[in-house]
């Protein structure tokens, strides 16, 4: 197994995030050599300044944390995040539009953020969570057909966060086409191996400093 820190998206998307916690984070990324940040838009900025030379990449998000903005609104804000450097999207899709059904919907915002990104890397936020198994299966082949790079299981924000059976299910769902990003409430080293050895290529947590040392 390669070195953990390339698993992790190293991760402040809390509401009360200062420059400073941000400032923090990117130093972190470069010092255990994680794979990217991921913070919310507002701090990109912060973030291309102390990373421009550096391995992490920024990822940022859109639609977070509920996904209940237009297909519209999404892309625009995409559009801003690939403007500003941005080289990783983290989407949310939109959980009432799956509950109902309404592939339709799912797909055009996901479609539009696809071509926003202009080949940069989309993970789709389901939120496992609020989901029975048939519409986890739905969404990940959705995300899947739509042109995206990763299912994400979970914002962190919601009921709870990723779980092995979770991740297993999703493996099963889209094979090695690809990638899962499993996120919320992954704390430890051990759990982290396990997400990996389930099917997850990418870990989320704002834990990656204590998972790696």
């Amino acid at each position: 197994m390669k070195n953990l820190a390339h698993f992790i998206d190293h991760t402040n998307l809390s509401p009360d995030a200062k420059s400073i916690d941000i400032e923090d984070l990117c130093s972190e990324a470069i010092k255990y050599d994680f794979a990217s940040v991921c913070l919310n838009p507002v701090y990109v900025p912060i973030a291309k300044s102390i990373l421009k030379d550096s391995k992490p990449i920024i990822c940022s998000v859109v639609g977070f944390p509920l996904g209940a903005d237009s297909a519209e609104m999404k892309y625009a804000e995409a559009r801003f995040l690939i403007f500003n450097g941005v080289e990783e999207i983290d989407m949310v899709l939109n959980i009432g539009a799956l509950k109902e059904r309404n592939t339709n919907i799912i797909q055009k915002e996901i479609k539009k953020v696809v071509d926003a990104a202009e080949g940069k890397i989309v993970k789709v936020i389901i939120e496992t969570c609020l989901l029975n198994d048939n519409e986890k299966v739905l969404a990940s082949k959705i995300v899947k057909d739509c042109g995206a790079n990763f299912v994400k299981t979970s914002t962190g924000f919601s009921a709870s966060g990723a779980t092995i059976d979770d991740v297993k299910l999703i493996k099963k769902t889209i094979g090695d086409e690809i990638g899962i990003k499993a996120s919320g409430g992954i704390k430890t080293k051990e759990e982290v191996i396990s997400f990996i050895q389930a099917g997850a290529d990418r870990i989320g947590t704002s834990n990656g400093v204590k998972i790696v040392s």
